[in-house]
């Protein structure tokens, strides 16, 4: 299966107008936002757990990334609130479930040799960095490798042109992001490619997630520089 698997391009989604895909296991869906690959595959998704439903124990051949949108995400190591966010690194194995149902941004197979340790970070209480121009605060997410980042812009925020080395991708969590190519509102997802260029801004205010060098297994990493 593939689902906006050229990279080379840019894709617009929000994935409130998706339809939700049953998974393997009763009560969990999910809203395809990239795929390449069937069960086994690099993907990019929100998922959604109904209360009471479990996967089995699995394991991360090239790690994961979760992102805990609303309601409470567990496994074996604990429970993960609305704002958590989880990497768990390649080679690692888990068997998640939700007591009381979960919707995740979750991103499988995107990682590399340089995530080793599994990291957990709760964004309700984590220390926001100024950014680079007024108005723009980051937090520091994945703290090993390539780097992803939320970045809170306060309403009437206005940031630089600037390219993208290795691309960007953008989940929009709350308010509306935008640029001059067009408006972002939350839950809409933005995968920019290699050398793309924008001048992104926020009239109303927005938080997003960011992943940059989304090549990042093509590129040479001595030459990423990251932008906010």
């Amino acid at each position: 299966m593939n689902i906006n698997a050229d990279y080379s391009q840019k894709v617009v989604v929000n994935h409130h107008e998706l339809p939700w895909i049953p998974s393997p296991e009763l009560g969990i869906e999910r809203r395809m936002l990239e795929r390449c690959g069937g069960e086994v595959a690099k993907a990019t998704s929100i998922v959604r757990y109904q209360a009471g439903s479990k996967f089995p124990m699995h394991f991360h051949e090239f790690g994961e990334e979760i992102f805990v949108l609303d309601g409470i995400f567990s496994d074996e190591s604990g429970d993960y609130p609305a704002g958590s966010y989880i990497m768990n690194p390649p080679g690692s194995s888990h068997a998640p479930f939700s007591d009381f149902g979960c919707t995740l941004f979750v991103k499988l197979r995107h990682l590399g040799p340089d995530q080793e340790s599994g990291e957990v970070i709760d964004t309700k209480t984590a220390d926001w960095y100024q950014g680079m121009v007024p108005g723009l605060h980051v937090m520091p997410l994945m703290r090993q490798g390539s780097g992803s980042t939320l970045v809170r812009w306060a309403p009437q925020t206005y940031f630089n042109p600037h390219r993208h080395y290795g691309g960007e991708e953008i989940f929009v969590i709350d308010g509306v992001f935008e640029d001059e190519h067009g408006r972002y509102p939350a839950g809409s997802w933005i995968r920019s490619p290699h050398m793309s260029l924008h001048q992104p801004f926020s009239k109303e205010g927005c938080t997003i997630f960011v992943k940059l060098a989304t090549y990042w297994n093509d590129l040479d990493q001595s030459n990423f520089l990251a932008d906010f």
